[in-house]
């Protein structure tokens, strides 16, 4: 085949959408809820193997040959935005820093209307603004990627096989010299099945929802996996025409949840339940492998165990990358990668073994989220039973006390 018609359970990048010069490659949720190609009329199709050639998921090699490593710790220098953003507050500050040097940004927002993440274009620093911290769910590109003008230089940000196909688009084009490619280390994404469930739980609680955050600092950096989550009948507006300043104030919302442990998305999500097929089976993007310019992401570890506030890991993988780094509003330390990294999931997330029977409950749609989180548990505990009992000398222990009560009640 020399079109993406046989590919199935992909990145779900868009890439091959964007490249097509016949426009019939559409991007739409699977049955499992993660994006996927699919042609819309096969009879257009000229085999230009065009969508091939861009497919990250076609080649198990990456697009970004022979990287350098420049690894840092790294945090905004202005307090405002540090507080706002997830970690370190370097991803919008490389945003900032590219749209003063007449940039735009291709960047992900929450779209509350559609309950998704898209990419989206930022033209200027309050455009930027909705791109600010995690989304753990996977975002829709075409419109974003589509809307990209390779004559002029762009920022783009996106999960790393986003990032890689998208490099192999631009090495095409002869492009590459316009761009600037920023992925982070990347769990996985979930099923949009999961979040629309997750999302109907929360609507009945506070109504539509108007603004989301999978992270949240209000009580610290280390105490951040919480979903602040505004809705009709809770929170404020948020008018994304404010100034900047306006924009990076605090402000209050409701919080769904406290703590990863306590929240049936986390409990999902980082439980790796219902991830993409791609996610388990074909990510070639852990750890130090990546085809971007930077990556970014949290710097957990022992050396800012006591801060608060935020402290990115920021790792430039060519040159440029660092280059653009020093020039942003940030406070960098170069250490060791093995200390930036330090906590990074360095394999491909493992399937559980609940893996089916959650996907079986999101497709029949019967039960809740909070079902979900109870069957996941249920599941755990089993397993641990089950491993517990493989040690041969526990195993020999509890049949010989099993022995002893049958004697006794004889």
């Amino acid at each position: 085949m020399k079109n993406i018609s046989n590919i199935h359970d992909c990145y779900g990048c868009g890439v091959c959408a964007t490249v097509c010069p016949q426009k019939i490659i559409d991007i739409s949720l699977n049955a499992d809820g993660f994006y996927e190609p699919h042609i819309s009329d096969e009879a257009k199709c000229t085999d230009c193997g065009l969508c091939r050639c861009v497919c990250s998921y076609c080649d198990e090699g990456l697009s970004l040959k022979n990287p350098e490593i420049y690894s840092y710790a790294a945090w905004s220098k202005v307090h405002a935005v540090r507080r706002k953003c997830s970690s370190g507050g370097v991803g919008f500050e490389v945003g900032r820093t590219l749209i003063n040097e007449g940039y735009k940004v291709c960047g992900v927002r929450y779209n509350a209307e559609k309950n998704i993440a898209e990419h989206y274009i930022a033209t200027t620093v309050e455009e930027l603004i909705p791109s600010i911290g995690s989304k753990y769910i996977q975002s829709y590109t075409v419109d974003g990627f589509k809307a990209i003008d390779c004559k002029q230089k762009y920022l783009v940000t996106g999960t790393p096989c986003q990032i890689d196909s998208l490099r192999r688009y631009l090495q095409l084009r002869h492009k590459e010299e316009n761009f600037i490619l920023m992925d982070f280390f990347c769990h996985g994404v979930p099923s949009m099945l999961m979040w629309r469930m997750y999302c109907s739980m929360v609507e009945d609680k506070i109504g539509k929802i108007s603004y989301a955050s999978w992270r949240n600092k209000q009580t610290g950096w280390h105490d951040s996996w919480a979903m602040g989550i505004d809705g009709e009948e809770h929170g404020q507006e948020v008018n994304w025409h404010d100034s900047y300043s306006s924009l990076l104030r605090e402000r209050s919302c409701y919080l769904q949840s406290r703590m990863s442990q306590g929240d049936a998305f986390y409990a999902l999500f980082l439980g790796n339940c219902c991830l993409g097929k791609a996610c388990y089976e074909h990510c070639k993007f852990k750890y130090d492998h990546s085809s971007a310019d930077i990556r970014i992401g949290d710097l957990w570890g022992e050396k800012y165990k006591e801060d608060e506030d935020g402290v990115s890991a920021a790792i430039a993988f060519t040159p440029k990358g660092s280059d653009i780094l020093s020039l942003t509003d940030c406070e960098l330390t170069e250490l060791p990668f093995k200390i930036v990294a330090e906590g990074q999931m360095k394999e491909m997330p493992k399937k559980r073994k609940s893996y089916k029977i959650i996907m079986e409950m999101l497709h029949h749609g019967n039960a809740s989220i909070e079902d979900l989180k109870h069957k996941i548990n249920s599941i755990k505990k089993i397993e641990r039973r089950m491993n517990y009992l493989k040690n041969p000398m526990i195993l020999f222990s509890v049949l010989l006390k099993k022995c002893h009560r049958n004697v006794f009640l004889n």
